[in-house]
């Protein structure tokens, strides 16, 4: 099974970036497609970005496109999510999530497509 732990998140003032990173142990890194997903107090965890096993495909909310970058690096076994120009309404608990094998698109943006999740790293933007 594979172990993902979160890291980078903390406070940051509106306009400003994080880099979040997810790294991975377990059974070949490559394999796996991996999505960033987010949770703020009295919402749902929602799909933040996705990327798929190859790197070539990526994926963004509506709400985070031209802000936010996914990306992996497969020699280090992570993933990454670059934040900028973040807004109060990115303040969230960010959870990386691995899937093993391919999956539609469409697919990429459902919790239950993923089987293996970090604790999530608390990212806060202040005005």
């Amino acid at each position: 099974q594979v172990q993902l732990v979160e890291s980078g998140g903390g406070l940051v003032q509106a306009g400003g970036s994080l880099r979040l990173s997810c790294a991975a142990s377990g059974r070949t890194f490559s394999d796996y497609t991996m999505a960033w997903f987010r949770q703020a107090p009295g919402k749902e965890r929602e799909f933040v970005a996705g990327i798929s096993w190859s790197g070539s495909s990526t994926y963004y909310t509506d709400s985070v496109k031209g802000r936010f970058t996914i990306s992996r690096d497969n020699a280090k076994n992570t993933v990454y999510l670059q934040m900028n120009s973040l807004e109060q309404e990115d303040t969230a608990v960010y959870y990386c999530a691995a899937r093993i094998s391919r999956i539609a698109p469409i697919y990429i943006r459902t919790a239950g497509s993923f089987g293996s999740w970090g604790q999530g790293t608390q990212v806060t933007v202040s005005s």
